[in-house]
């Protein structure tokens, strides 16, 4: 595999990061999960907005101008000869002095890699999700970007797979539901379809951001409320969205079956023809 490395494309065995990179050593930085479809990132433009808003919030200089992004990822695309796949883009400060402190970190470390679509067998189509014990909190600032600080999400998901099921639902300190340990939740409540504030702790995800396009284009209602996860259970569907898998339906939630709701696999019928017309 062919890996993009500040600037250079390098066999992923050669590329190598400082291990006095504040990514490595502190979490300090920001990534990018695009899905490839037919050789060009899906939304990739509202990816890198999202990155370029990261990086001015952390006051990382990005190291390219994102026109020049955009060209790096469409070789990297071709030297791999992988169309359909997983990017996952990652800027991190880079090296700098002991400590917490910034100054000195001037040189920003930035990295492009591709994975292959998981397999059925290695990714469930469909989620049994559990509630985690772990919370996020309430209107954190940070939890606008992707920021490379996820243990929490790590350690969510490792709970989930202990517990037998695929993906754990994060809570907020509020107790309210906030999304998933890698992705945002939405319900189906009598036809409409419903997602949390962002200002939940949620992450204010592309793909959600699609949705919520394709619901007003199939004229359906939405709403984003506050809500707890007892009234989660009562819901007519649950689903995941996610760059990565695109739309997961849930089947159960803490070990308690879901209604599957029509609206789901009709949503998720448009998404897929979106992301085949759009790049394909």
């Amino acid at each position: 595999m062919i890996v993009f490395l500040d600037g250079r494309f390098v066999p992923e065995d050669h590329a190598s990061v400082s291990i006095f990179d504040r990514g490595f050593l502190l979490g300090d930085g920001l990534f990018e999960t695009v899905r490839v479809a037919g050789g060009r990132p899906f939304r990739f433009a509202q990816h890198l907005d999202r990155l370029s808003r990261g990086a001015d919030f952390l006051r990382i200089r990005l190291p390219f101008p994102v026109e020049e992004i955009q060209k790096f990822t469409a070789q990297l695309i071709e030297k791999n000869q992988l169309p359909e796949s997983i990017l996952r883009l990652t800027l991190t400060r880079g090296a700098g002095k002991r400590g917490y402190s910034i100054v000195g970190a001037k040189e920003a470390t930035s990295t492009m890699v591709l994975h292959p679509l998981p397999q059925v067998e290695d990714e469930p189509r469909q989620w049994n999700l559990t509630t985690s014990s772990f919370r996020i909190p309430v209107a954190d600032p940070l939890a606008a970007f992707k920021t490379t600080s996820k243990i929490l999400n790590v350690l969510a998901r490792a709970e989930a797979e202990a517990r037998g099921a695929d993906e754990a639902l994060l809570l907020n300190t509020n107790g309210e539901v906030a999304e998933t340990a890698g992705g945002n939740i939405f319900w189906v409540d009598q036809g409409k379809i419903c997602t949390v504030p962002t200002d939940c702790g949620a992450l204010p995800g592309v793909t959600r951001a699609v949705v919520l396009e394709i619901c007003q284009s199939l004229g359906l209602k939405t709403d984003k409320q506050v809500t707890k996860p007892e009234q989660l259970r009562d819901a007519d569907g649950i689903f995941v969205t996610q760059s990565a898998l695109g739309i997961v339906p849930v089947v159960s939630l803490d070990n308690q079956p879901v209604p599957q709701s029509p609206l789901v696999e009709r949503i998720a019928t448009v998404y897929n023809e979106m992301l085949w017309r759009e790049h394909g």
